[in-house]
């Protein structure tokens, strides 16, 4: 595997950080931590921020946590504007050098891939093969093991400073998911050892979503080169492997549960299981047969319940039309990509007597 040794002069340079900056503060300029750095901004902070790089002084600030309920319950962690920058900064660096060596059975946070491609994706495999795998790695980011981790980034990174800069990253989300994590002992453990291990990614964080495309390569190599599976799908820590028969997959199950203690995790019991394609394959927001795609009762339910909300925001005047329209727009977008035509219309038209009202 090839290694990069000097990224420091890029990850540093001025026209990566205001580049940084710029995809840092999108769809946030309202906010007054975003407008505040972006006050002063060449003169002060970018250039501030520049020089506790390469002196490396730089150190991350503390984490503003709050809890969210849908699509399930999470804890999600925002670190500083200016430590976003930062992590924007090394994204653009580091992350095209390993999305080069990942497999494209991945599709979450990768450029070229994403959401819909995955869709797209499941219903191709889904028509040639009659059974599917759904599995579920259980509490992903807050297993996530930071020595696992930093080998997996640093076998690939012997630049120092760089190196440096990630495990200040890594160390600022420690503790931070400690309460989500389901203390977990695997072979080798002493009684104690476990506790002694720091583990966990802020969900929230840019630098997260990359991480953890990087642990789970080592899964998607597992599945594709070693099992042998080409009929594969991950999107973050969903797993779908489709097959010709039941025990096919009943077996390719117990030997993904027999890998995943190497990376320290687990697969999550009640979410893991083998169905017959034409059951009805719950992924990404949409209920999946051959041919057909029609979208989750819970997501139409959480769409129904955000234009409700949205819908008097905007006849109390505290939301602009085009923020209403943007994010119905974002919605219909998603929502079109199964058999979703009468729903459409029905909310849609819901929405307009809502306004003219």
């Amino acid at each position: 595997m090839k290694s990069h040794t000097n990224l420091w002069p890029r990850v540093t340079s001025f026209e990566n950080l205001y580049g940084a900056f710029r995809r840092a503060r999108l769809g946030k300029r309202s906010r007054p931590d975003v407008a505040a750095f972006e006050l002063d901004l060449e003169r002060r902070h970018l250039f501030e921020l520049q020089r506790e790089l390469v002196e490396e002084t730089y150190r991350p600030g503390g984490y503003r946590s709050f809890v969210i309920y849908e699509p399930a319950r999470r804890k999600i962690s925002a670190a500083p504007f200016r430590d976003r920058v930062v992590h924007h900064a090394l994204c653009a660096v580091v992350e095209p050098l390993f999305d080069r060596v990942f497999l494209p059975h991945s599709f979450a946070n990768r450029i070229g891939r994403g959401t819909h491609r995955a869709l797209a994706r499941c219903q191709d495999l889904l028509r040639r093969h009659p059974y599917v795998l759904k599995a579920d790695i259980s509490r992903c980011f807050p297993s996530i093991d930071h020595e696992i981790l930093g080998r997996l980034l640093t076998r690939r990174l012997r630049c120092p400073p760089t190196r440096r800069l990630i495990r200040l990253i890594l160390a600022s989300g420690a503790g931070i998911l400690v309460e989500e994590y389901e203390m977990t002992w695997f072979p080798g453990d002493t009684l104690l050892s476990p506790l002694d291990r720091a583990r966990g990614l802020p969900i929230g964080n840019l630098t997260s979503q990359f991480w953890a495309n990087v642990y789970l390569h080592e899964l998607d190599r597992f599945v594709v080169r070693e099992l042998r599976h080409d009929a594969y799908i991950r999107y973050v820590d969903d797993v779908v492997l489709f097959g010709a028969t039941k025990s096919e997959l009943q077996h390719a199950r117990e030997q993904i549960a027999a890998f995943l203690p190497r990376l320290r995790l687990t697969l999550h019991p009640r979410k893991t299981q083998v169905l017959p394609a034409t059951a009805g394959l719950p992924f990404l927001g949409f209920s999946h047969t051959p041919g057909r795609m029609r979208l989750l009762r819970a997501s139409v339910e959480r769409f129904r319940r955000r234009l409700r909300r949205q819908a008097g925001a905007f006849a109390a005047g505290g939301l602009a039309a085009s923020g209403l329209s943007a994010s119905v727009r974002s919605w219909v977008a998603h929502a079109s990509h199964g058999q979703t035509y009468r729903l459409r219309a029905q909310l849609l038209g819901a929405l307009r007597v809502s306004r003219s009202a």
